[in-house]
This record gives C-alpha cells, structure tokens and sequence, in this order.
C-alpha cells in the first residue's frame, strides 16, 4: 500500500546528514582529490562536520586547483604524492596506521582504488568479502533503499552473496533502518531449478533462518515488484515479514544491480550513494556524474559505518 505522505526531495539523504554530523567527523583519506568536483566535494563534506579531510595527492596540483575554484584547503592535511597510484597506496597506508577511519576515491580511477585496498602485503581487506551498497534516495518511496553488488562483484558464487548480504545488513544497522528486510532479486518468486538467481536465493533465505546470516528479515526469490509493492505482493498471495516491504535488494549479479540502480536514476530521478563495505574501513566510491548532495550523503554513509563499528568495539573491550 502506498503510504499518504510522499517523502520531499532528498528528505531521506539530508536525515542522514543531519545524523552522521551529529556523531561527529572522521578522519577521511581522500586519494587524489585533483578535480574541482572532488575537492569542492571533500571539503562540503568538512564544513558539515562528516569528514576531517585528509588529502592525498600531488600537493602543487591540489594547491592549484584549489586556487582556481576558489575555496580554502588551509585546514585540510595535505600529504604530496607523485601521482594518482602513490596517492592511493599512501591513503590505504594512512588507513593502515590508524590515521583515517575512512578511505575516499577523488579524481581517479576506481580500479587504482581498489588495487591498493587489495594489495596482498599493503592492502586493508578482511576475512570478509568486498562488496559494494547504493543507498537509494527514490523519489514517492517512503524509504530509502539498499541495492548490492552493483559495482564491485560481477558474477558473485552462493558463498560470495553470504558476504553479501551481510554486508549490506550491517550497513542497514549503520543508517539506524528500524527493521532490515532484505529481498533477494530474481525474475520470478518461485524457485525454478534453471534459473540459478532463484536457487541461491532460496538458499540464502534458508541460510537466514538457521542464523548464518542474521540480523534481518530475508526472503527470495522474490521479483522485483512483489519485493517493493505491498499490492504486487498481496496479489501473487506472498506472505512474509520481506514482500512488499523491502528495504534492501540483492541482485543476481553486477549487470542486474547496476541496471536496476542506473534506472532508479535516470528514469525516476533518484540519488545514489555508494560505499564499499568488507575492507577494515568503509570506502566512499563517487562518481562525476554524482550530484553533491549523493556525494554529501556517501560520506555521511561512512561517518555512521564509522560510528557504528566504534560503538560495536567499545561493547566488546
């Protein structure tokens, strides 16, 4: 049932800005952050008090830049690095000392990112799978959504979605989401033994139920209109704590997600925020093409990542 008060726009992204400022900034390795829209980004995020920006990268070129788009870097750290791929080892380093709780792409490419997070010997991966989360600002949806992997993994095994959605569960927690319901996508919400989306989604509901992953409602395969629309679901005669009210998305595969996500965007006007999850810190992936206020909302999405995993150490020490 569609609720009778439709959300304003990005009323849900500037929640959680209000809440990750008042948890205070973190400490943020920014990694060549050599483009007018990467800075003016990083430094955004510092006035809001998400960030305490730590800038990593060519020191004249950031310096410069800076000067031409007129904005004050003065009460930024600035580390120099030669280029692009010693900044994004010497940001992942910086994580590794303990001085960042928190790693940010600037103007560079994904891929040397995400080399330096994986580095064998330098890197900051865990036993955990790396995956990626949108958090979904739509648009007359009352809530905001979760959609993962659109990004990281391409065609993700059984195993690897366990990760997953555990992943985005934890994440759910993080953005203080009152229940987590998670509906694992396929075409259809039967399981059909050749269509293998359904045959894993069917097994990580089960996985759910027997505690190997926990902290949410999951249920699959569910499609994707029966997952987000009470009436599609009450239609198909679906009864679960999941259908119709899911709030967070697992996708089959890479090409699914980021098809689901670029259409959420382009065709319904929705922000996306991204965070890579599953290394030691979170990692806030952006894009050019991602408006300030989704750049505003990815670092907000770390500083409560941030937040969480302090609080969840604090309880265990």
């Amino acid at each position: 049932m569609k609720s009778a008060r439709q959300p304003q726009a990005h009323e849900k992204y500037d929640r959680l800005i209000e809440a990750a400022a008042g948890a205070g900034p973190i400490a943020t390795a920014i990694a060549h952050p050599c483009d007018e829209v990467s800075l003016k980004g990083a430094l955004e995020a510092a006035r809001l008090k998400l960030v305490e920006p730590i800038l990593v990268g060519p020191a004249a070129r950031i310096r410069e830049v800076a000067a031409q788009c007129g904005v004050d870097i003065g009460a930024a750290t600035l580390v120099d690095a030669a280029h692009s791929h010693e900044a994004a080892a010497k940001a992942v380093e910086l994580v590794r000392n303990g001085e960042a709780e928190a790693l940010m792409k600037g103007s560079l490419h994904t891929d040397e990112v995400m080399s330096a997070v994986v580095a064998r010997e330098t890197g900051i991966r865990t036993s955990r799978r790396i995956s990626h989360c949108f958090v979904m600002d739509v648009p007359d949806h009352p809530d905001p959504l979760i959609i993962t992997d659109a990004a990281v993994n391409i065609a993700p095994t059984l195993e690897d979605k366990v990760d997953i959605v555990q992943n985005a569960v934890d994440l759910a927690h993080a953005l203080r989401f009152p229940e987590v319901r998670v509906a694992v996508l396929s075409a259809m919400e039967t399981v059909n033994p050749k269509v293998q989306s359904s045959m894993d989604a069917a097994m990580l509901s089960k996985m759910a139920d027997r505690g190997q992953i926990t902290g949410a409602f999951v249920d699959g395969p569910l499609a994707l209109d029966n997952a987000i629309d009470e009436e599609a679901a009450a239609t198909k005669k679906i009864i679960s704590p999941v259908a119709g009210k899911a709030n967070v998305l697992v996708v089959p595969d890479l090409e699914a997600g980021n098809m689901l996500a670029k259409s959420l965007t382009f065709l319904a006007g929705a922000d996306s925020a991204g965070v890579v999850l599953g290394a030691r810190v979170p990692i806030i992936l952006t894009s050019r093409a991602d408006s300030l206020i989704a750049r505003l909302a990815s670092c907000a999405v770390a500083a409560l990542l941030a937040k969480a995993r302090r609080d969840a150490a604090a309880k265990r020490s």
